[in-house]
């Protein structure tokens, strides 16, 4: 019989001991996430501000503005500074260097971009009454078709940090290089694998994509202007601080 209460008393020892445990676990787990929220408006180190990074590269921000397929300016972008993770900064600054000696700069249109953006584009996207921007920039898709086609989508590379759509420019004048398309024209004419262009759109296309994978980016199938860190550093991490 005492050989029974010592097994039990020991059981039911180890099984608080296990409970202890877990409630530790769960209490800071917790407190990490206070912390993540408490601190989501900072910019976190791993990443830096683009134009203090390589400071002759142009920027237009375009969801810091009106023009945009939205139409407004979009959700967590609050001034005109463009952010990446390092590691993707230190790739496109090789690009930056490498364009210029063709007397050319890479102008950048969107990078990191927060998840709160994204959340936008998403209820855009739901709204079909909105469509005073298709005209500009999606006028042979129809809009509620933007989901299943993939130019919309709740998840999006630019919040991990390592993506950015941009161009070529003249790097005197800052006049943008033909490229067959606008940014961010929703349309089969944007994919880079269309052929359905000027032979000199066709030639800057390569060119910028050729001068970005040799750096260690990677294209995506439907947009001439989008560009993927291939090795980079939050592959499952979205971001959602605040451009400001």
């Amino acid at each position: 019989m005492n050989n029974k209460i010592s097994h039990k008393y020991n059981v039911l020892v180890s099984l608080k001991r296990v409970f202890t445990l877990l409630l530790a676990l769960f209490i800071l787990q917790g407190e990490q996430r206070a912390i993540a929220q408490n601190g989501d408006d900072l910019v976190p180190e791993a990443f830096v501000e683009l134009q203090e990074f390589i400071p002759t590269i142009q920027v237009e921000l375009r969801y810091f503005s009106a023009n945009n397929f939205v139409g407004n300016v979009v959700d967590g972008y609050h001034a005109e500074q463009v952010f990446m993770t390092r590691e993707a900064a230190e790739a496109l600054a090789k690009v930056q260097a490498e364009v210029a000696a063709f007397g050319l700069s890479l102008k950048v249109f969107d990078a990191y971009r927060p998840q709160r953006a994204v959340d936008h584009f998403v209820r855009w996207a739901q709204d079909l009454d909105d469509t005073k921007m298709k005209a500009v920039f999606y006028p042979a898709v129809a809009k509620d078709i933007l989901f299943s086609e993939g130019y919309i989508s709740a998840r999006s590379g630019h919040t991990r940090g390592s993506t950015i759509d941009l161009t070529l420019v003249d790097g005197n004048t800052g006049e943008e290089l033909d490229m067959g398309s606008p940014w961010d024209f929703f349309d089969p004419v944007s994919w880079p694998s269309n052929l359905n262009l000027t032979a000199q759109a066709r030639a800057n296309r390569s060119l910028l994509a050729a001068a970005m994978t040799k750096h260690g980016f990677r294209a995506i199938r439907t947009e001439w202007w989008h560009f993927m860190l291939a090795d980079e550093p939050f592959p499952d991490t979205y971001f959602d601080f605040p451009i400001k």
